[in-house]
């Protein structure tokens, strides 16, 4: 079994060094995790939120908030940038896929991160 194995992980790499296209793929799946991994490590260190909580439960709550906040900033960028592109076919512009396939909605340079969260309590009004 470890034979066929070696076997079956040789011919991939042969296809991986052959196939440009499979490369760029893998890369690009890559590069948006190292973004969204980007997006909390500057919302964690922004916010302060570091875990240092001493009990599971606590830190599972610090996990979550920073989930959330990267949720928000994803969703208003994404709800951005498809007006910008309805927009921008609205008036006739350039807007292919293959001009679309080179955006995300994962960058926050435009969003002010300093300050604080705070989240109501349940059953607060």
């Amino acid at each position: 079994m470890r034979e066929i194995g070696r076997v079956e992980r040789t011919l991939f790499i042969i296809d991986w060094l052959l196939d440009a296209g499979m490369q760029r793929r893998a890369q690009f799946g890559l590069n948006m995790g190292e973004a969204h991994h980007a997006l909390k490590n500057a919302l964690r260190s922004s916010s302060h939120t570091e875990i240092r909580d001493r009990t599971s439960e606590a830190q599972h709550f610090r996990m979550v908030e920073v989930n959330l906040l990267a949720a928000i900033v994803i969703y208003r960028n994404a709800k951005h940038l498809g007006q910008a592109v309805a927009r921008r076919r609205r008036e006739d512009l350039d807007c292919t896929p293959n001009l679309l396939a080179h955006i995300s909605p994962l960058g926050w340079a435009h969003v002010l991160l300093t300050g604080e969260y705070r989240w109501r309590k349940k059953g607060l009004a």
